[in-house]
């Protein structure tokens, strides 16, 4: 139900460019493992860390969120754009150095016909260039995370399941949305 009531609400998204990032929140051992379950399934993996979710987001450009996935905290970024770059509906990507690979995000948007707007990582043998001044604007994803994560829920997952996790954030996203 909260899913339904966050798509309504992103379906007035301001898609002059969009921004994509992750955060990551803790599972404390003895809440997040159900009996016998694939804990990967449920999104929790084990990292150096410990126990974790990746909280995968995509934000518009006034930074009210318009999309999520969850996968195990040990995952790199890549992995949530394979899917949140599928529902992008603006012709701009803003995106940190995480998100820097040719085949799966800027050969992909390129085809799309989008532009991406990210900083070449420092081992590339030849540099991109990128429009720094829009770059400045990816703090409201930041600002967006820094708000979702003022809740206890989310900076450490207590739930065993995925679904209920996901259906919190749609939750917090929608208030975030409306206020």
């Amino acid at each position: 139900m909260w899913q339904r009531v966050f798509k309504a609400l992103a379906e007035d998204a301001d898609n002059e460019y969009a921004m994509i990032d992750s955060t990551r929140s803790a599972c404390p051992p003895t809440q997040c493992r159900g009996k016998g379950g694939d804990a990967s399934r449920e999104a929790i993996g084990r990292s150096k860390g410990g126990l974790s979710t990746k909280i995968h987001a995509l934000v518009d450009a006034l930074g009210n969120p318009i999309g999520f996935h969850l996968t195990p905290g040990q995952r790199c970024d890549l992995d949530g754009a394979d899917v949140l770059l599928n529902e992008l509906a603006t012709d701009t990507v803003l995106a940190d150095k995480g998100y820097d690979a040719d085949k799966r995000v800027i050969e992909r948007l390129e085809q799309q016909g989008k532009t991406a707007v990210i900083p070449p990582k420092c081992n590339r043998t030849v540099k991109r260039e990128y429009e720094r001044d829009l770059y400045k604007a990816r703090h409201l994803i930041e600002n967006f995370f820094a708000q979702l994560k003022q809740y206890r829920v989310f900076a450490t997952r207590y739930d065993k399941r995925a679904i209920n996790f996901l259906s919190a954030i749609y939750l917090a996203a929608a208030v975030i949305w409306l206020n």
